[in-house]
């Protein structure tokens, strides 16, 4: 059974919320550290998790998952090269969420994401 496991909609059809996620997964890799909203930034980090879990394995077939996930290719690689080092003894937990003051138009609850 699946009771209480909601799937987060963020106001957006399957395919651009799926996009969004992955641009967002793709610049938090990135730049290791982004603003969003905060129902943004609580859903992305499950694909974050995953893409830094797939890392630590190494092989071939999950660079491959990644890549078909992650927008741009060197940052796979790079994610790939690292992970290890950073995150090599660490089991799961790789993102915190700062809450930060709202957005000025329209109020809406706004968080960093960062990579610890």
């Amino acid at each position: 059974m699946r009771h209480g496991r909601r799937v987060p909609k963020l106001n957006r059809p399957p395919d651009q919320r799926r996009a969004l996620l992955r641009g967002l997964t793709t610049q938090l890799l990135k730049h290791g550290r982004i603003k969003t909203t905060r129902a943004r930034a609580s859903a992305m980090r499950k694909y974050v998790d995953k893409m830094i879990t797939l890392a630590k394995d190494g092989s071939l077939h999950k660079r491959r998952q990644a890549l078909g996930f992650i927008y741009e290719k060197g940052i796979v690689h790079a994610l790939f090269a690292e992970v290890q080092d950073r995150y090599g003894e660490r089991n799961g937990g790789y993102t915190r969420i700062i809450r930060t003051l709202p957005r000025r138009g329209d109020n809406a609850p706004m968080a960093y994401i960062v990579l610890v």
